[in-house]
């Protein structure tokens, strides 16, 4: 009974299987015939083959295009001061009496920053008053004494002149001749003290009005006053403290508010850029545009990190701070080239190349040279041709005639 089973169930799990394998082999009640006689039936039913197209693995292609490139050269560095102006005191030694001007203000020139004491300075005015006075008095004195050395002087020489006349007519003695030109001549001497008298009170007039006029330099040098139109970035002093050249200035401005980007240039680039190029600034984290201009070039390069400062002025300057960090970038030029996609460039030992893609799909490997490269986009200067198709990925697992089955991609523009 037991043998008979197994016998059944054999015979059960054999029918199941010639079954499944009839079905797989589409042998199925609604498979259709296949022709007789179709040797392409026959070879494609018993092999599986596709299509040839079918078989050849999708590659993503972009044409080369016509597409008008900026070539910058890109730089950056910190906002600094076109000028700073140190303002310093220019008489020492007196107190500080107010401080007038914070940072941060927008001063004019000729604004008062800070008033220093002037007691001492007006107490000396008051002393240099007086000795101007006694020399005008002096002066007045002098004058009369001269008034009267030169009256009596031309008294004594007429007297001598008569006395000669009456000498010669033999009506006067010799004494009286002799002691007449003594007369004359002390009065002569008389009149050139009295002269020299009157130059000394003048001189000395005119050292009281030059005291006078520094002391006045003086005080109103105790008005610290701004030499130029700007603003005030540091302030190095206190109230009640002592003015002094020798150490911190008291204020720095930065002349007329100007600020500019001191931008450094790889040493490559340097030879492309030159004044009056347009600037395009960006802060650090920010999409926000800052324009100006390349100012000047300094002449030198730094021997440690090979790189050159060019100075660039800043149209916005009330957008950015001292010490600020830019990104800038220098236009040089604008042309219409030869352009793919950066991607679809790649190196070897040989140099650049890209994989074309000729009509039949076979891959063609191209060597070319690359010139300027503008956000997605890099110039082809030679290897290629307008409309040609290329790999848009040079990293693609393609080579050199194998074939392919082009997919057609749209490229991005060049930013701007």
């Amino acid at each position: 009974m037991t043998s008979n089973r197994k016998t059944i169930l054999l015979a059960g799990v054999a029918l199941l299987a010639l079954i499944v394998v009839w079905s797989l082999a589409g042998g199925g009640p609604d498979a259709p015939p296949s022709e007789v006689g179709d040797p392409a039936a026959v070879t494609g039913q018993e092999s599986g083959a596709l299509p040839q197209s079918a078989s050849r693995p999708a590659i993503s292609v972009v044409p080369v295009t016509l597409a008008v490139l900026h070539d910058r050269v890109r730089a950056s560095g910190l906002v600094v001061a076109v000028e700073r102006v140190l303002v310093q005191p220019q008489i020492e030694g007196q107190p500080i009496d107010h401080i007038l001007a914070e940072v941060g203000d927008h001063v004019a020139a000729g604004a008062v920053l800070a008033q220093l004491s002037d007691t001492s300075l007006k107490l000396q005015k008051s002393q240099l008053v007086a000795s101007r006075a006694a020399a005008v008095a002096l002066i007045a004195q002098a004058e009369a004494q001269l008034v009267e050395a030169q009256s009596a002087a031309d008294e004594a020489n007429r007297a001598r002149n008569r006395a000669d006349q009456l000498r010669k007519q033999g009506n006067l003695s010799q004494a009286a001749l002799d002691q007449a030109n003594s007369a004359a001549t002390s009065a002569s001497a008389r009149v050139t003290v009295a002269t020299q008298g009157a130059l000394a009170a003048k001189a000395q007039l005119e050292l009281a009005d030059a005291q006078l006029e520094n002391v006045e330099l003086q005080l109103n040098r105790t008005q610290v006053k701004a030499p130029f139109a700007g603003e005030i970035v540091e302030k190095n002093v206190v109230a009640g403290g002592i003015a002094s050249a020798a150490g911190s200035p008291m204020f720095v401005l930065v002349r007329d508010g100007l600020l500019e980007l001191n931008a450094d240039v790889a040493e490559q680039d340097l030879a492309r850029v030159s004044p009056g190029l347009p600037v395009i600034m960006r802060t650090a984290g920010t999409a926000v545009e800052l324009t100006g201009k390349v100012r000047l070039l300094e002449p030198s390069i730094d021997t440690v990190t090979r790189l050159g400062r060019a100075r660039i002025t800043i149209d916005q300057a009330d957008r950015v701070r001292s010490g600020m960090f830019l990104d800038a970038s220098i236009a040089i030029s604008e042309r219409e080239v030869l352009a793919v996609p950066i991607t679809a460039i790649g190196t070897d030992e040989q140099g650049g190349f890209v994989m074309s893609v000729d009509e039949k799909g076979q891959v063609h490997r191209l060597g070319v040279g690359t010139g300027v490269r503008d956000g997605d986009l890099v110039e082809i200067v030679y290897g290629v041709t307008k409309d040609m198709n290329v790999v848009a990925k040079a990293a693609s697992f393609v080579r050199d005639g194998d074939m392919v089955n082009p997919v057609p991609v749209e490229t991005a523009p060049a930013t701007n």
